[in-house]
């Protein structure tokens, strides 16, 4: 079978999945991967199991050793766990990649699920327990270990409480249209308040707090009515239902596939269509289509598979041998601008 009774990795796979609002029936844990691997190398490879049909890389990160990855994908239709194969050979010769579904039986365990609540509440993750539990002695999985390792990390990597109070306040938001003097639009609100979401390094509950202390009318009440629904929402989720209701509602994974559709236009620039396709990605990432770690990977990957009349500049600028450490937007930018004043 493809899933794993392991608390700690399961509690993980249930805790990632939450973050990025996978339902995880249709979640796909990689472990293995190296970690220069092209993110549409990853889909293709899994979108060659039938059971998982069209496939997107949610999100990545550090494995268990440092030339390796842990990958979370997402399936449009629901898994079958029982037709998921446990391992993915991507090519012959390369080592294979573990592949982690939930289970058949149901969701994780009550066990696993209390954990990776209570570590998010400390503005901890499963990473950082998983990392300790592995180093602290013998490979088990006994709740006595568990409890004890979770002890150490929380006193290990406890902050004074001023750390987490000393933030720049978001502006006030309300929902209505015109903008009322004084209060943000939904992008650039948005903008700051996932930019906070996702840099913050404190608990669940306050980034919590911190949407809501600067919400009123109409936006307060959306996410009043998502705590009520869900009190274990998350605060991307709070974001997300915002978006959905006071902006467009095209989801991010159909953002995202757009995306892989953009092609350079006849007698368009190589820099014009660089920022085409950077207005495109940001989209995506906003909407939750693509992990904001993996934008300098999928950009140049686009950017080579896109600019059909640039092929010159390609080799010119040797983007395809710099895949896997590509440079981030705008020094790629100032690159390309250079070659084309040539």
């Amino acid at each position: 079978m493809a899933f794993t009774q392991d608390p700690i990795l399961l509690a993980e796979f249930s805790k990632w999945c939450k973050e990025k609002d996978i339902e995880e029936n249709h979640g796909i844990l990689l472990i293995g991967v190296p970690a220069q691997t092209d993110v549409m190398f990853i889909e293709e490879t899994l979108q060659t199991v039938k059971a998982f049909g069209r496939v997107r890389v949610r999100d990545s990160r550090s494995g268990p050793s440092s030339s390796t990855i842990l990958v979370l994908c997402e399936c449009r239709e629901v898994i079958d766990p029982t037709r998921v194969p446990p391992e993915l050979m991507p090519a012959p010769g390369e080592e294979a990649w573990k592949v982690v579904v939930a289970s058949a039986e149901g969701p994780v365990s009550e066990f696993s699920k209390k954990l990776s609540m209570f570590l998010s509440e400390e503005g901890k993750s499963m990473s950082d327990l998983q990392a300790l539990f592995t180093q602290s002695g013998p490979k088990t999985s006994s709740p006595e270990s568990i409890i004890r390792a979770v002890g150490e990390l929380l006193e290990k990597t406890a902050k004074p409480s001023t750390d987490a109070s000393a933030y720049r306040r978001l502006r006030t938001f309300s929902g209505t249209v015109p903008t009322p003097t004084g209060e943000e639009s939904l992008e650039n609100w948005m903008e700051q308040a996932r930019l906070m979401t996702v840099e913050c390094e404190c608990s669940e509950r306050e980034k919590r707090r911190r949407i809501m202390e600067c919400l009123k009318g109409p936006a307060l009440d959306i996410v009043k009515a998502v705590r009520f629904s869900s009190p274990d929402a998350s605060a991307l989720q709070y974001l997300d239902a915002l978006e959905n209701t006071f902006g467009t509602f095209e989801s991010g994974e159909d953002l995202y596939f757009a995306f892989r559709l953009l092609r350079q236009s006849s007698g368009e620039a190589l820099s014009d269509f660089l920022r085409r396709l950077e207005k495109s990605l940001t989209k995506v990432v906003q909407r939750g289509g693509l992990a904001p770690q993996l934008m300098d990977r999928v950009r140049i990957e686009q950017l080579i598979r896109g600019a059909v009349e640039a092929d010159l500049m390609l080799l010119q600028l040797r983007l395809r041998e710099r895949k896997e450490q590509p440079p981030n937007f705008l020094a790629l930018l100032n690159e390309i601008k250079e070659a084309e004043k040539n």
